[in-house]
């Protein structure tokens, strides 16, 4: 149903932002002058009770961020070392012609898989991805997997449910259960925003009758109403769940009928025939009859966990006595190098009580959100097969000649035949700022000998962009006409048009990518003789046709309207395949969901892991979700008293966007948490400078101390942008950026991305 304006038409414009936190929020522009005077959002709900897409404080800053006095005006090529950020202006002509004419000139020397296209997420609707097209219309490109956000649960989800990791229930479900427990969510920031999660998690935590146990390092902003904190040593979940399991079986209160029905690996019984008795199933893991033959009892995981062994048990009989149990994740929990299992871990939990497919449940997933449109920007076949997961991009730079499907998880080739010749970095800061050990990153991209040209497009100069040896400044999307869709159980659609701001030389990226292909003489092939305009109304026609029961409005209506409210909830995650499995088997090798995982073994017979990297007692990847020690745990000496440093998100930033602006910055200071016992043992105060470093690098913030984090752990807020500094003769970064310390080493399994997992210090300045 479409929602009009409550301004007159001629006195506002509809659009949205395009930040990746999921929200896709709508934006009122009044216009004054014929110009953008201000920018907010819109009513919670419409009458009828949709949810309409509220922009948080970030999003409401869009308008601060156009006019920003960092805003890149036109097209620059670099005069200055790579990194260094000298640059000079040059006229579109000039940077179209030195762009395309590196580009031919690398795919005829290396071929067109010389040439990748980076990771990028601040640019999010139907046609934000232009470039993938243009290089397909050339012959291709390297093509990446994987993202930063959630590669580690990816996998865990692929192998247990056939699933993608957002393939929880509905969050409303939660409203059913007596009992929700989350691992390391904390929707109230990283999802805020009127139709997203955050605002039914602050509805939920008000609600008697409904118990939600927040589990997490550290004591988050969601940790509010009703909300119970239980506080947890880092990396440890999977633990965590191994003892509730211990309990659950030692009190015959697992759901036997259910785990022999539906699920592979539970018991010998349900085990796959060439494994049965070899003691290999996770309940012989939780018993100390397999793998490491110690029983995972409550006693146990207090020592790894934090938790105190009586507290598991309590919530053990809890889980147990749930009428129905709603469990969910975040991402943060498997950001880390042993995320693949901790992420598993959390899927299993519900099955073993039986509480999945059912009203008010969820599986251990994050929650299901509904993007309406399904078509955008087709990008056409890519005839290079080959593939790297996303967080290898350096190492592809760097000796990607090295890399092959055994030791860095190619896909669709043997190995790679060259290293990336030929970055294209488009809305992106993942190059360095948001990628682990930004000074390796900045020493690799550095290399002109390496990559041999980066071409990049955005909106001010971030620290990735440095290295860009062209770059094409970009339109914000609300500056130019665009669609996007989020949502839930309510889906909704943004149409917007171009909000006047003050304009310089920017362009749009289709319309950077179209000059591109009439240099290198594929436009037609590119545009089909389509504008961008034109390819957004044909994208939202192809949806409202192959979907007919969306009920969606004409174009111009959906366009006059700016939102359209779609009603497709709620979603219980299973619920077909718990009514019949038969019919509706899982994406899973064996169609069930999969506690232990034949596949995975299969998948990665002849892997090389990296030194350290073998796990619990076996040649080969672990196939259950057992816990395994992260990295740092072995080898560190007592006496030095390192912390644990781990990362979260922040209200100041999405990843890294709105990394430059001053006042979320004043706002919501960039500090370091410390436990007050922590602090004390390192004569460190509430507000003192403090130095963090490891053998990675050094930063230096203030201390925030507090008793809402557990002992032995830092933690700091990704996404701030790096700013180095020599002081006492060594490069320090003042920004606090945390990836300042992070290790470059890819997760086991996913080869995804670990950067909470890291061991630091930390002195008082």
């Amino acid at each position: 149903m479409p929602h009009g304006n409550a301004i007159a038409a001629e006195q506002t414009i509809w659009n949205h932002c395009a930040a990746n936190c999921g929200g896709r929020c709508a934006l009122r522009f009044t216009i004054e002058n014929g110009r953008a005077a201000c920018v907010d959002s819109c009513a919670a709900e419409t009458p009828d009770g949709a949810p309409l897409p509220q922009a948080c404080v970030r999003g409401r800053r869009m308008l601060a961020w156009a006019e920003s006095p960092l805003r890149l005006k036109w097209p620059l090529k670099r005069t200055g070392p790579r990194g260094s950020g000298l640059y000079e202006r040059i006229s579109w002509d000039e940077a179209i012609e030195i762009a395309c004419d590196k580009l031919r000139s690398v795919i005829d020397r290396f071929g067109n898989e010389a040439v990748f296209i980076a990771y990028g997420t601040n640019a999010n609707c139907t046609t934000a991805r232009p470039f993938n097209r243009l290089m397909n219309c050339l012959g291709g490109y390297l093509s990446r997997y994987n993202d930063y956000s959630c590669a580690q649960a990816t996998w865990a989800a692929h192998y247990c449910y056939g699933m993608e990791p957002d393939d929880g229930s509905s969050f409303s479900q939660a409203f059913s259960a007596d009992l929700a427990i989350a691992f390391g969510a904390n929707p109230v920031v990283a999802n805020d925003g009127g139709a997203n999660v955050g605002a039914q998690w602050r509805r939920l935590v008000k609600q008697a009758g409904t118990r939600v146990v927040v589990i997490d390092p550290r004591k988050s902003e969601s940790v509010m109403g009703n909300a119970e904190w239980l506080p947890i040593t880092p990396g440890t979940d999977a633990a965590l769940v191994a003892a509730i399991a211990h309990e659950l079986i030692r009190n015959n209160a697992i759901d036997l009928g259910f785990l022999h029905e539906y699920c592979v690996g539970f018991d010998e019984e349900t085990m796959p025939a060439a494994y049965r008795g070899r003691h290999m199933s996770y309940r012989d893991y939780v018993m100390g009859e397999g793998y490491d033959c110690i029983e995972k009892t409550p006693e146990w995981a207090e020592g790894i966990c934090g938790i105190p062994a009586e507290r598991i048990r309590s919530l053990a009989r809890h889980i147990a006595s749930a009428r129905r149990l709603h469990v969910l994740s975040g991402w943060g929990p498997q950001r880390r190098s042993n995320g693949e299992w901790s992420a598993w871990a959390a899927m299993a939990l519900p099955c073993l009580v039986g509480q999945v497919g059912l009203e008010g449940t969820s599986n251990g997933l994050y929650p299901w959100h509904h993007r309406v449109l399904s078509s955008s920007l087709p990008e056409g076949r890519n005839p290079v097969a080959a593939s790297i997961p996303v967080f290898e991009t350096i190492h592809a730079v760097e000796h990607g000649e090295a890399m092959t499907a055994e030791n860095a998880g190619v896909r669709g080739a043997a190995r790679l035949r060259h290293g990336i010749k030929y970055l294209i970095n488009y809305a992106g800061n993942s190059l360095t700022n948001q990628h682990s050990d930004v000074r390796h990153s900045h020493e690799v991209l550095a290399d002109e000998t390496a990559c041999e040209f980066i071409l990049g497009i955005d909106t001010v100069m971030t620290d990735s962009l440095k290295y860009a040896d062209v770059i094409f400044p970009d339109l914000l999307r609300f500056e130019q006409q665009s669609q996007t869709s989020g949502g839930a159980d309510w889906g909704h659609i943004v149409t917007g048009r171009p909000v006047p701001t003050p304009r310089d030389e920017q362009k749009s990226a289709y319309e950077m990518a179209r000059l591109m292909a009439a240099r290198l003489g594929v436009e037609q092939e590119f545009t089909l003789g389509r504008t961008e305009g034109e390819w957004i109304r044909a994208l939202y026609d192809e949806t409202r046709e192959s979907q007919p029961e969306l009920g969606l409005p004409e174009y111009e209506q959906a366009e006059h309207a700016g939102i359209v409210s779609v009603w497709r909830g709620p979603r219980i995650a299973l619920e077909a395949f718990r009514e019949s499995p038969a019919k509706h088997p899982l994406a899973t090798a064996s169609g069930k969901i999969e506690l232990f995982s034949e596949q995975l073994l299969h998948d990665t017979a002849g892997w090389r892991l990296r030194e350290g990297d073998t796990l619990a007692c076996l040649d080969t990847l672990a196939p259950i979700p057992v816990f395994i020690p992260e990295w740092t745990d072995a080898g560190i000496p007592n006496a030095e008293r390192p912390l644990r440093l781990t990362g979260f998100h922040g209200r100041a930033r999405i990843h890294s966007s709105w990394g430059f602006d001053e006042k979320l910055k004043s706002m919501f200071p960039q500090v370091i948490y410390l436990n007050e016992r922590d602090a004390a043992e390192r004569g460190i105060a509430d507000g003192d400078e403090v130095l963090v470093e490891n053998d990675r690098g050094a930063l230096r913030l203030p201390a925030k101390l507090t008793s809402g984090i557990v002992e032995g752990t830092a933690a700091i807020s990704q996404g701030a942008w790096y700013n180095a500094r020599i002081e006492d003769g060594r490069e320090v970064d003042v920004g606090g950026n945390i990836n300042t310390l992070a290790t470059y080493r890819p997760s086991p399994l996913a080869k995804g991305n670990p950067q909470h997992t890291n061991i630091c210090q930390v002195r008082k300045k």
